[in-house]
């Protein structure tokens, strides 16, 4: 994590806060259960995250009551400062399979399970709105809580009480002249037996709330509309819209209509040994909705302005940097292609991450980034054995954090070679 306008001479403080799913060290991990994507909506109250088979889970931040161990006696409270010692903890919501693996019998091709992408989308009424999407359809599901009650306290006799059983059959029985029910019984027959109960008879039945319970549902599936594999998906500031990309066509789609997008760009070359470059991450700006930014494997950023043209490949501003590491070869185009984008918050800036570097763009300045914070430059003279165990096609996502101030992206644990 590197800091962009904060006081370098101030380290970062980091804290261990919490961990989920916790295994035992004998315990093998399923491939199924491994984390392919990972989401927090735009308050942090909630987080996503979605395995390779094909599940969503949602944990949610602790807002009830303290436990015991979180509770403080006032002298403890007036010696330690509580605002250093706790933090933000979360504790499971709910959990749905999102995806099942299917197969493309016209291509005779299997589609996997896996979740390549979760985002969240606005909250209207209270309920929470989450797009998943695997390498070919993408879906929108609804979490709404409800309450749930149950029953507290009841009596194990095998009786009824009177009133209940009046009340009952009144209801049954309404708008008859008889007394009589449909099995035969008699009215009197119920009062006789209740009048002949003991007290200890009667039953006692209390209703009680036993807290939320997050119901899902999916609203929409949206299929059928790419053919290549799904690299991103990205909500609209609109809350109407998002789009979907893949390696060469990005579709503009309405949240309300699932069977039917817009193509907005396609770099899908007439004669496919033309091709040249792939699309490789999309989002769209986070304050204006008709602005959205795509990176290639050119290493390009491309900003394209909706209003301008329906197809907006050819009306893009290109960010693009040229580094000066002498003459260029295939591997050095190979660790060019950047693998992620995100917008700041204030939209103005951009980061991209490529395999050697980090880079933050500022979007008023088309020919150099701000600043490059090289991740794996003391990689660079050992590209050829990285191609050889294709390390160096890993793809390393980054993100902003909510005050733009800091960065993260990833990289290999300390000795790799």
């Amino acid at each position: 994590m590197v800091s962009n306008r904060e006081d370098v001479s101030t380290p970062l403080e980091w804290k261990f806060s919490q961990v989920f799913g916790e295994r035992s060290p004998d315990e093998e991990v399923q491939d199924v259960d491994i984390i392919s994507a990972i989401e927090f909506d735009k308050t942090g109250d909630y987080l996503a995250v979605g395995d390779r088979g094909g599940r969503v889970i949602i944990f949610e931040t602790d807002t009830g009551k303290d436990t015991p161990s979180q509770q403080f006696s006032r002298s403890k409270m007036e010696q330690t400062d509580l605002t250093q010692t706790r933090h933000i903890q979360y504790q499971y919501k709910t959990e749905f399979q999102s995806h099942e693996p299917e197969f493309d019998y016209l291509k005779s091709l299997e589609i996997e399970e896996k979740i390549n992408r979760v985002r969240w989308c606005a909250t209207p009424n209270g309920s929470l709105f989450i797009l998943s999407t695997n390498d070919k359809t993408i879906k929108l599901w609804k979490i709404k809580d409800r309450k749930v009650k149950k029953i507290k306290e009841m009596d194990s006799s095998p009786y009824v009480s009177s009133e209940n059983t009046l009340l009952a059959e009144m209801s049954f029985m309404s708008g008859r002249n008889t007394q009589s029910v449909p099995n035969g019984y008699q009215l009197d027959w119920t009062e006789n037996m209740a009048k002949n109960m003991s007290p200890s008879q009667e039953v006692h039945t209390k209703i009680a709330n036993t807290g939320d319970s997050a119901h899902t549902r999916c609203q929409k599936v949206y299929g059928h509309a790419h053919d290549f594999n799904i690299n991103s998906i990205s909500n609209n500031s609109d809350g109407e819209t998002f789009i979907s990309a893949d390696d060469l066509r990005i579709n503009l789609w309405n949240l309300e209509i699932s069977d039917q997008c817009f193509n907005i760009v396609d770099m899908k070359p007439s004669n496919m040994d033309d091709l040249t470059e792939v699309i490789t991450s999309a989002q769209f700006h986070p304050i204006h909705c008709n602005l959205l930014a795509y990176s290639s494997s050119r290493g390009f950023i491309r900003v394209v302005d909706m209003r301008q043209s329906a197809l907006c490949d050819n009306s893009a501003r290109i960010l693009r940097h040229a580094e000066s590491h002498g003459s260029k070869s295939f591997l050095t185009e190979i660790v060019a292609s950047i693998a992620d984008i995100k917008f700041a918050k204030d939209g103005r800036h951009l980061l991209s991450r490529d395999y050697m570097n980090l880079k933050l763009w500022d979007m008023h300045m088309d020919s150099t980034p701000v600043a490059t914070f090289k991740i794996h430059e003391h990689l660079r003279p050992n590209l050829c054995e990285l191609y050889n165990d294709d390390s160096i096609f890993d793809k390393f996502e980054c993100c902003v954090s909510g005050d733009g101030l800091h960065f993260a992206t990833g990289s290999y644990r300390r000795g790799h070679n």
